[in-house]
């Protein structure tokens, strides 16, 4: 293989690929990114058995072939050669080693055989449905901090993906949860995705998915089965195991008598949050919250460093009540509403809370209280 690429590409695609390969790694090929040039194109392709992602770019091909170098490696490389450079790919004649020279540097990393390197073959795909990349941004984003990170019950270490009917429309739902929070976020479901079966994305997959849906203008073609899901962004495929396991019935916790309204800017709540949950205590971030008509005092006791209050003012005029909440559960969950106001529907010190934006998007978040 002799191939010739600009750095700027070759470092774009090594970028996507290579935070899929492990650090530590008890199997070699694993550790490696596999090079097949062909054409007028480089094709590049990294996995951990559960997730693979290949990338195409543009490359100028003296000699086609295949070859597989450690990716980490690789990657810091080609990051510290000088911008507007030229990389030049070469492997030994004898396929043990592939060079890799730009202007005066030159480096030589060893080789194992193409043919070692796994293929998580993908198998067939029962549905298949276009998505516009902000659509999939969002369901990822308003949902992702409430995934699970408790191995015991791994059935929740990931977003669970379904098309569900509300209000008389089909959705595509996600949801996330953790026992303590959940958050829920539809789109409206795009044509293909109707009857596909209810799907868990790891926790991996959704952090790498997040980075890769960059671009707003693009359509993201998604491919599902029961174990399988595979993402095409433009020139990037990513194919991933899903979670095998069943996600609890979410339905079942999401308050629907909750009574008691309480209206509250946003911005000046999640500052108050924060500044009153300074003394609190690493282990137990509970913060009190006591609701009278009109305004709402925050209060944190932390019985080794002191207490804090503060009071702000809000939209309530129901009977006074106190609760008490995970302070950081509370930050997490406001820094996903896009609205000035955050409407929180509540029902008692010991039921879970609802939480809703103002801004219009189909989010929601439950939150259960805490004993204060």
């Amino acid at each position: 293989m002799r191939i010739t690429i600009e750095r700027s590409n070759l470092l774009k695609s090594l970028n996507h690929v290579h935070r899929v390969v492990e650090r530590r790694n008890t199997i070699p090929i694993l550790s490696n990114v596999l090079l097949k040039a062909d054409g007028q194109k480089l094709d590049m392709k990294a996995t951990d058995l559960d997730l693979e992602i290949t990338e195409a770019t543009p490359a100028s091909v003296e000699q086609p072939g295949a070859t597989t170098v450690p990716a980490h490696l690789l990657y810091d490389i080609v990051r510290k050669l000088p911008d507007g450079s030229e990389v030049l790919l070469a492997t030994s004649t004898d396929g043990g080693a592939m060079t890799v020279q730009s202007g005066r540097s030159k480096f030589s990393l060893q080789c194992l055989p193409e043919s070692d390197f796994p293929d998580l073959t993908a198998g067939t795909f029962t549905h298949s449905f276009k998505l516009k990349a902000t659509d999939l941004k969002m369901l990822i984003d308003r949902t992702q901090f409430a995934i699970s990170t408790e191995e015991t019950r791994y059935y929740l270490n990931g977003i669970f993906f379904h098309t569900i009917e509300s209000n008389g429309e089909l959705k595509l739902r996600a949801v996330a949860t953790d026992g303590h929070r959940l958050a829920r976020a539809d789109v409206d479901a795009p044509s293909g995705s109707e009857g596909m079966p209810g799907i868990i994305i790891p926790r991996k997959t959704v952090g790498e998915l997040q980075k890769l849906v960059d671009n707003p203008e693009t359509l993201v073609t998604v491919e599902v089965s029961d174990a399988k899901i595979r993402l095409t962004i433009g020139s990037i495929v990513m194919t991933s195991k899903l979670i095998d396991g069943t996600f609890p019935d979410y339905q079942r916790v999401i308050p629907t008598g909750n009574d008691k309204e309480m209206r509250v800017d946003c911005t000046t709540f999640a500052q108050a949050v924060d500044r009153v949950s300074t003394i609190s205590s690493e282990r137990g971030r509970a913060v009190k919250l006591a609701l009278s008509e009109g305004q709402l005092m925050l209060t944190v006791n932390n019985p080794d460093s002191g207490s804090a209050t503060e009071e702000v003012a809000v939209g309530y005029d129901t009977d006074a009540m106190e609760i008490g909440f995970n302070a950081k559960y509370l930050l997490d969950i406001t820094a996903q509403l896009s609205g000035e106001e955050a409407i929180f529907l509540l029902a008692d010190a010991g039921s879970p809370t609802l939480i809703r934006d103002t801004a219009g998007d189909d989010a929601l978040y439950v939150l259960m209280p805490m004993r204060v």
